[in-house]
């Protein structure tokens, strides 16, 4: 399916922040599948220079690598520029791009890195199962991308599909503003499957908690399938749409009513002018939300929720935190917490809220809430740590260290220039392990590190998916007083997990 991802630092200070997102579709003629990538930027995320007189630009290094178990399917690096501005605080603008590549059928792993050029960040990297399959003769769908827009081709370019140019809609989040989007996909070889019989799609719209149709909003065409390549452009009124989380759904039907193809598209609809589906006023205002009345208070609980949202939650939340709407926060409150346990969302939040104590009580950093730092971020996604290891002096035995050369440990030396004499001091550190973590393997390490021994704790290393991984840590942590290869005591706790 189509994924949209928010990329934005994690720090108290913004950093690069972008949406990704992208499609596969496939070729009949060719029998070529292939991939769209897509990259939305905001400007004000990034450094801008002066490439010349009152004219600033910013750069970013992209880096789109796809692997099929250790071999290179595909790889591309490249620098993005953006539009230029004759300010450099007019930079309240984005920018996007779009690729295309062709691949073969397969799951591969898919690795972005984005670089900021004119910033010191290290690269923000994202990974994701790309899955590839639309076989030869036999009937397939691409992944359902919304569109924003879609107007006659006047010069082919990026944007250009079957005589159009169509602007993807890569976000998850849909505000009030947006009243129309254009669900896009193609579906190849239908007429292998139905020969000359018509074929029904369906478009409708299901609320995430409970799979209820919402009636009255949708979309459907019958047709037949004259060709192995069938581009479908529909139009779905989202203006009745009330606030909630909600699935598109397309369906692709026979003549008999059975399905075909059946592929969803997961939203998060604000839309306060319309009654909200999933919660009424008086549910609402009975609710514990309701008792939050101050607006910084209610900004700090709405803040703090950012370790276990959703990138559509966050788009909401940061649309909301920039403005005064006590009665919509209270209303972001109740259903954050409602879509997560219908039947007792306040047991939920109170469960949040005494995590949330602990972390504002041990993790809070001059002018950086608990839950803002790297530890307390942890602490709030995945609960309280089974196993914790506090280092503030430890010192490694180089007669422990062992090496890896090509890829395999071993306990021998292989080179006379290193010496196993003498110790390693590591910065303060501290070792996390989890014995589970839901939809992950087991045993699960964090290792945070006191970089400038100020207790302030930052995330070098885990092997939890998804999270943080940094080649040459341990030689970090040792000061660089490890040579490369080399794997000490910490190492080995990392390993082992504790």
């Amino acid at each position: 399916m189509a994924l949209s991802m928010a990329v934005s630092g994690l720090a108290a200070q913004p950093k690069l922040s972008a949406l990704f997102g992208y499609s596969v579709f496939y070729l009949p003629e060719s029998n070529q599948p292939y991939v769209e990538t897509y990259l939305r930027f905001d400007a004000w995320s990034l450094v801008f220079s002066e490439i010349e007189a009152e004219r600033y630009r910013a750069t970013v290094e992209v880096t789109l690598l796809v692997l099929k178990g250790d071999t290179v399917a595909y790889v591309k690096k490249y620098d993005l520029h953006s539009p230029y501005t004759n300010s450099i605080n007019a930079t309240n603008f984005t920018f996007f791009d779009l690729q295309r590549f062709g691949i073969s059928n397969g799951i591969y792993d898919m690795e972005l890195r984005l670089r900021d050029k004119g910033a010191t960040d290290e690269p923000v990297v994202l990974k994701d199962k790309l899955i590839v399959y639309h076989p030869k003769d036999m009937p397939s769908m691409s992944n359902v991308q919304l569109m924003e827009s879609a107007t006659p081709t006047t010069t082919e370019n990026m944007l250009s599909r079957n005589g159009y140019d169509m602007m993807p809609y890569i976000d998850d989040f849909v505000p009030a503003e947006v009243s129309m989007l254009h669900p896009y996909f193609e579906i190849y070889n239908l007429n292998h499957e139905i020969g000359d019989k018509p074929y029904k799609i369906d478009i409708y719209v299901t609320q995430k908690e409970n799979g209820r149709r919402i009636p009255n909003i949708g979309w459907q065409h019958t047709g037949k399938a004259a060709t192995s390549s069938l581009p479908i452009f529909a139009n779905l009124d989202m203006s009745r749409l009330p606030s909630g989380n909600y699935n598109i759904v397309v369906e692709v039907e026979n003549e008999e009513g059975e399905a075909i193809f059946k592929k969803e598209v997961m939203v998060m609809r604000s839309n306060p002018r319309i009654e909200e589906a999933t919660a009424t006023d008086a549910e609402i205002a009975t609710s514990f939300a309701a008792l939050i009345n101050d607006e910084e208070t209610i900004n700090y609980y709405i803040d703090a929720l950012y370790p276990i949202s959703s990138a559509a939650e966050l788009s909401v939340a940061k649309e909301l935190l920039q403005r005064k709407a006590l009665q919509e926060k209270q209303s972001y409150l109740y259903r954050f917490w409602k879509s997560r346990d219908e039947v007792n969302p306040e047991g939920k939040w109170q469960e949040y809220l005494t995590l949330m104590k602990y972390v504002e009580e041990h993790f809070t950093y001059p002018r950086t809430p608990g839950y803002r730092t790297d530890r307390g971020r942890v602490y709030l996604q995945y609960g309280p740590p089974d196993f914790v290891r506090d280092e503030k002096n430890f010192v490694g035995a180089l007669n422990n260290v062992r090496w890896s050369i090509n890829g395999n440990v071993t306990n021998s030396y292989g080179d006379a220039t290193k010496s196993n004499e003498g110790f390693i001091y590591y910065l303060p550190y501290q070792l996390w392990r989890y014995n589970t973590i839901p939809g992950d393997y087991s045993n699960r390490t964090f290792l945070f590190w006191d970089e400038f021994r100020g207790g302030y704790y930052k995330l070098l290393v885990s092997n939890a998916r998804g999270e943080v991984i940094t080649p040459g840590w341990e030689r970090m942590l040792s000061r660089y007083t490890m040579e490369e290869g080399a794997i000490g005591e910490v190492g080995v706790q990392f390993e082992r997990g504790y």
